[in-house]
């Protein structure tokens, strides 16, 4: 989670357990209003709870610039830039002037840029 969702989330979750249930509570409430007011309550302290108990985003921001060339043979791989196998990672990925990939032979593979495999 993103630091600013975890703010906007606690706020409103903050938000969420002092306002309607202070008001009911304050206005001599009856039994429907002083349930929902524990609910409401109870509700927003879970959603504060559970965004201060999230983790920063494993944001990883790759960047590969003017990297040399990649050559690869008799079955091999090469990348000139960025690996993220299986796409993994939820940062941004960026690689510029990287360089000629050059492949050869059967089942060699080459990248000069970014390599989700």
């Amino acid at each position: 989670m993103s630091q600013g969702w975890k703010i906007t989330v606690i706020v409103l979750a903050a938000a969420g357990v002092i306002s309607t249930p202070l008001i009911w509570l304050l206005d001599s409430p009856d039994a429907g209003q002083m349930v929902g007011a524990s609910i409401q309550a109870g509700v927003g302290i879970a959603a504060l709870v559970w965004a201060l108990l999230q983790h920063p985003g494993n944001r990883t921001d790759d960047t590969a610039l003017r990297t040399g060339q990649a050559r690869a043979s008799r079955g091999g791989k090469a990348v000139s830039g960025v690996k993220r196998p299986q796409g993994k990672g939820s940062g941004s990925a960026k690689a510029e002037r990287t360089g000629n990939a050059t492949a050869t032979g059967d089942g060699s593979n080459a990248v000069a840029g970014i390599d989700y495999t």
